[in-house]
């Protein structure tokens, strides 16, 4: 079986999870293909599709937030695409496709496959919409915009996928709440859609020795006996990621709990304020791509805090169960399908600083047994010959259609 991968880039949250099942199908003896927006002609439908949108937006704030799919690249001609059996797009947004290049596509007679990593494909444009729930009717009224009204942007956007979107579109998404929220829409409802999770590779992402747990802690100059908090962001000063809530539970861990010696890592791009009324030791460890490095990063900590406001299956999450190392999160998209509350880590409500406090230090108590379970979660669900196997079942069935 031959698939086409096409997504807008080979970085990022998105990126990533495509080349991870890239590697997970080849695992399993598919001829998988990877083609991105560099395998594109030419870059101009990015700056075209930025330019579009900028008399509409509310402010700067919501410039990357809000997609119309208006420009892109037809890639009907690329020769994995033609020599493919199955299509399966990814995340196409920035000027990589638009719609009239997916429907381009579509009539090329292929089975599709969409995996979506964010709310775009069902909404008038917006990637996650927050509390607003308009998609489940026709959009309009869109908070990113600068005039919203019934018949705003958001609202022709909506439109334009309704009546552009092919019918043989087979959704997948990357969580059980993501699927949900899918199935709500008006755009999708009367299409397939189904949870597949991305894969991980547990062999690279797998938990450290005693001794080189100790051996990393000591290189970065972490005492002995700390608790150790990594964060993960790829900007710490992006709100979606919850740094200020993450900033506050550790003050009130310090008040509450003088006893718990804390340090925390930082993995992302940080700048020297972000990190500066922190209570504890914080060691900054900037962008790390290399994924034996992150696996040291991950299995050298005690907990992973991620109190995002907006995710969907965050690849971190499943980055620190495979290494062994419990969670502890907001209950925000699908984090609370992979960290199970008091089993693999901890779960609390949104914006709960208390609260992830709590989890923070009821997590450094009950280390060895947490970490036995995060480990299993991933190797039973995630693990790349699991999800491939899902997803080359799948392939089949389409094709068999």
């Amino acid at each position: 079986m031959r698939v086409a991968l096409l997504t807008t880039y080979p970085h990022g949250g998105a990126g990533i999870a495509c080349r991870r099942l890239q590697a997970a199908l080849r695992q399993v003896g598919a001829q998988a293909d990877l083609v991105t927006r560099n395998d594109a002609p030419s870059r101009w439908p990015f700056y075209a599709e930025r330019l579009s949108f900028l008399p509409y937006e509310r402010d700067k704030s919501v410039r990357f937030s809000f997609s119309l799919a208006n420009f892109g690249s037809d890639m009907t001609k690329h020769p994995a695409v033609q020599q493919a059996d199955v299509l399966h797009l990814h995340w196409i947004n920035q000027g990589f496709l638009s719609l009239k290049n997916i429907r381009q596509l579509a009539e090329l007679g292929k089975p599709i496959v969409w995996t979506l990593h964010d709310m775009w494909a069902f909404t008038g444009g917006c990637h996650y919409s927050g509390a607003c729930t308009r998609y489940q009717q026709a959009c309009g009224a869109c908070p990113f915009l600068r005039w919203p009204g019934p018949n705003d942007l958001s609202h022709r956007v909506w439109l334009r996928k309704k009546n552009e979107f092919p019918p043989n579109l087979h959704f997948v998404t990357c969580s059980e709440w993501l699927a949900k929220c899918a199935r709500e829409s008006t755009l999708l409802g009367g299409h397939p859609v189904e949870a597949i999770p991305n894969p991980i590779d547990t062999e690279v992402f797998a938990p450290l020795e005693a001794g080189e747990r100790l051996a990393f802690r000591r290189r970065l100059g972490i005492a002995d006996t700390a608790l150790v908090v990594l964060f993960v962001a790829v900007k710490v000063q992006d709100e979606r990621k919850g740094f200020i809530y993450l900033q506050q539970a550790l003050s009130a861990l310090k008040a509450q709990r003088p006893d718990i010696a804390v340090e925390l890592l930082v993995l992302g791009h940080s700048r020297p304020g972000d990190l500066a009324a922190l209570p504890y030791p914080c060691h900054p460890l900037g962008m790390v791509r290399e994924a034996g490095e992150l696996a040291k990063i991950y299995g050298a900590s005690d907990v992973f805090a991620i109190p995002s406001l907006e995710d969907n299956l965050p690849n971190t999450v499943m980055e620190s169960l495979a290494c062994g190392t419990p969670v502890v999160g907001f209950e925000t998209g699908g984090i609370p399908e992979m960290v199970g509350h008091r089993q693999n880590g901890y779960i609390v409500a949104q914006r709960d600083s208390d609260g992830l406090a709590s989890g923070i230090a009821w997590v450094g108590e009950h280390q060895e047994q947490l970490r036995l379970k995060a480990r299993a979660k991933a190797t039973q669900v995630y693990a790349n010959t699991v999800v491939a196997q899902r997803h080359l079942m799948l392939y089949t069935k389409l094709l068999a259609q």
